[in-house]
């Protein structure tokens, strides 16, 4: 029987808003500064972080209902830590990603527009897709985009093979001083995205089955799995061209967005030729696009939805009410701190850290709970390696905050 690609959506949607930071900047840099040596963490952090995101489309499939329904099952005060940590990390998780991918629109384009032009366009294409289309064209567009940026990728990569000069080393490093360790951290915290994200998706798998009645648990899973696989491919890849283009060649990167954008397309292009430059540059900005709508459309659909169960129908059109807010504070957030834009992915990336434990201890009580169907609750597999991701978890943020 031929595979269905009008089921795949939600795990897509997942990719599109993982391979942003952590993998453009974060894995780039990780293959730069240690050449293959991180790929260890790559893979323990996906491994440990899988049932965690997991369980979003797996309970939503399951029950009909979000993990938000779920949370507020638990109890009350659960949905409310979720809808305090959204709204203080949500702004400057948007400007983060939007800033990037201004950068890499600047760059790309010749330079014509300033970054800060590009961010407000850029957050009105996708304004408008979000309104105009809603989920159905941000599921169709997500197939386009993933498909391009896996393609582009993978080309880079054989390109930078073709062209590498030094025998490659596959030694794995364990980062021993505070920088390297931080920064170790910081790139597991985002590998392959936070676990807030597994809420989002239990929110497009629950859209996705109203669009696509043979959308169910099985096939939300498969979806799911694809789109995981595809994250941890291209992560590895970002890695393998930070290894194979920049490793051991002394630059080092801007933490300015317009200029690491130029940085990156430039540094590729003078290894593997200007030709390449196109192709570089497509799989840059079109992972950090995509990673721009998917949050720009998530955020404020997790908190119409929390909005709702918390304080009811106070809100008419709370979707567009919370992505107008967003909107707006990510422009002023960029407009008034631009320039300590290193700061706001900091904070960023420690908040999304330090916050994971919690996101994975309630989304596996969640699921080993009574409100999830006996025969969809986690194998004795899934609870070991549950219980293990737990630990690894608070392990890393105990070990983050003792070299503070």
């Amino acid at each position: 029987m031929p595979f269905d690609f009008k089921k795949l959506g939600p795990g897509l949607l997942f990719a599109g808003a993982a391979i942003g930071v952590s993998h453009l900047v974060q894995s780039t840099r990780a293959g730069a500064d240690f050449g293959f040596g991180l790929v260890w963490a790559l893979i323990l952090v996906n491994l440990f972080k899988y049932p965690f995101f997991q369980f979003g489309p797996r309970y939503a499939m399951a029950t009909g209902e979000t993990l938000l329904d779920g949370y507020k099952k638990l109890g009350k005060g659960i949905l409310i830590a979720y809808f305090i940590i959204t709204f203080a990390t949500m702004f400057t998780i948007q400007t983060a990603v939007t800033i990037v991918t201004a950068g890499l629109a600047s760059s790309l384009f010749g330079n014509l527009i300033s970054v800060q032009s590009w961010t407000v366009i850029i957050l009105i294409i996708c304004f408008i897709i979000l309104i105009k289309g809603r989920y159905n064209l941000l599921d169709k567009l997500m197939k386009i985009i993933i498909i391009t940026l896996t393609i582009s990728t993978i080309i880079a990569v054989i390109l930078a093979i073709t062209k590498a000069t030094q025998i490659t080393n596959f030694t794995q490093v364990l980062p021993k001083n505070t920088l390297e360790i931080g920064f170790l951290i910081a790139f597991m915290g985002w590998m392959p995205a936070p676990l807030d994200i597994s809420v989002w998706h239990s929110l497009w798998a629950i859209e996705k089955q109203k669009t696509e009645s043979n959308f169910n648990t099985k096939s939300c899973l498969l979806d799911f799995n694809i789109g995981y696989i595809a994250t941890i491919v291209l992560g590895l890849g970002f890695i393998a061209l930070g290894a194979l283009v920049m490793f051991q060649s002394g630059a080092t990167f801007s933490a300015k967005a317009g200029e690491f954008a130029d940085q990156l397309i430039n540094m590729y292009t003078q290894s593997l030729g200007n030709w390449a430059y196109i192709i570089i540059g497509i799989a840059a900005f079109t992972t950090m696009f995509s990673t721009t709508l998917t949050t720009l459309d998530a955020s404020p659909r997790a908190m119409e939805k929390t909005s709702h169960l918390l304080f009811g129908d106070v809100l008419k059109r709370g979707y567009l009410f919370w992505i107008l807010i967003l909107i707006i504070g990510t422009i002023i957030i960029f407009f008034f701190l631009a320039s300590e834009m290193g700061l706001l992915v900091q904070v960023a990336t420690v908040l999304s850290f330090l916050t994971a434990p919690f996101y994975a201890i309630i989304n596996y009580r969640l699921m080993s709970s009574k409100h999830t169907p006996k025969e969809w609750q986690p194998s004795t597999a899934m609870h070991i390696l549950s219980w293990f991701g737990i630990l690894f978890l608070i392990g890393f943020s105990i070990w983050f905050l003792y070299t503070l």
